[in-house]
């Protein structure tokens, strides 16, 4: 047993510091690496377009991360779609881009980008 005037004691977190470790904990199990492709292509055409495409869907990521923010997880697409309309407004994104991001961000799931990267 520690002594209560003990300086090994723990202390409460703070919430901010709950919050980010939580946070890092989530993006962490969520974020599975990509799996490399069994045979890269030989087309250097092709090769360049599936960079592209893997940088889009990076980006996507990291815009579908703030999405939550604004409208967290518990809300439906519909109830989400309100509070985003503006935010996907001032970003330059059409909301069902930004709701895409949304699911891909909360669920990892690249299908959930369906329709919006190619």
């Amino acid at each position: 047993m520690i002594p209560a005037d003990s300086s090994l004691a723990p202390t409460a977190a703070s919430k901010p510091t709950v919050r980010a470790v939580v946070r890092q904990a989530v993006r962490e199990v969520r974020t599975a690496p990509p799996s490399p492709p069994v045979d890269p292509p030989a087309d250097p055409i092709v090769a360049a377009m599936r960079a592209v495409v893997d940088d889009l869907v990076a980006s996507t990521y990291a815009i579908g991360e703030l999405m939550p923010e604004v409208a967290p997880a518990y809300l439906s697409d519909e109830q989400a779609a309100d509070v985003l309309a503006l935010l996907c407004d001032q970003i330059g994104k059409d909301l069902e881009h930004g709701l895409a991001a949304r699911r891909y961000a909360m669920s990892g799931d690249r299908p959930a980008l369906h329709g919006t990267v190619p």
